[in-house]
């Protein structure tokens, strides 16, 4: 038997929810809540599988009961119910510790699905979360490659931005042209470019020259 415990501060979605629920023979709700301090005391007083939890609640949100929850139950299974798909609260609960998000347009059959799934250590994301959180990751992993280099790297890849030369960055950096080269060579090689052409392009796409 899988123990779920509901915590959303609209009772219609708890009554919804729970009447649903209790059709199934392998899930029973042993406990709800209508907002996030009480449901995080729940949590952590009972012996729980699975945690459907909302986000915006009186007295703690859903991000920081999921937080807390954590904290002293880290392999707790808590899955985000809710209509929001903000990026500010969709990463905050993840990055939480939130195992599914499920919005509430999930129908009853999918969210009884969903604790299954968790239960067994599955997670299941919502297709729109799912790509947001794609996008999210692309971007820090572009941000994160120029984030590598240093500052004197850093340096030369915005002179190259600017169409610069090798002689005339060594000039402007008070270097030895052999010691661009090799600064040209890293930068290079830390964003998997081929030439400084594609450094050129890459400084623009990314900002980091006008």
């Amino acid at each position: 038997m899988i123990k779920v415990l509901l915590i959303d501060d609209h009772e219609m979605v708890r009554m919804g929810v729970s009447a649903y629920l209790s059709t199934q023979a392998d899930i029973q709700v042993i406990g709800e809540a209508n907002d996030g301090e009480s449901g995080t005391k729940l949590a952590l007083e009972h012996e729980v599988d699975v945690i459907l939890m909302d986000l915006l609640m009186e007295n703690m949100n859903g991000i920081e009961a999921t937080k807390k929850i954590m904290e002293q139950k880290p392999d707790s299974k808590i899955i985000v119910l809710t209509s929001f798909i903000d990026d500010d609260m969709v990463y905050p609960v993840i990055e939480a510790g939130a195992f599914s998000y499920l919005l509430k347009t999930t129908s009853a059959s999918d969210i009884a699905k969903a604790i299954r799934s968790a239960a067994k250590g599955e997670p299941v994301v919502e297709s729109k979360v799912a790509t947001k959180m794609m996008n999210k990751m692309r971007t820090n992993q572009v941000k994160l490659l120029h984030e590598e280099l240093t500052a004197r790297e850093l340096d030369v890849l915005l002179l190259i931005g600017d169409g610069k030369t090798n002689s005339e960055i060594a000039e402007h950096l008070y270097i030895g042209i052999k010691t661009v080269k090799t600064h040209v060579s890293n930068i290079l090689h830390k964003l998997d470019l081929d030439d400084r052409t594609q450094l050129a392009i890459y400084a623009h796409r990314h900002g980091l020259v006008e």
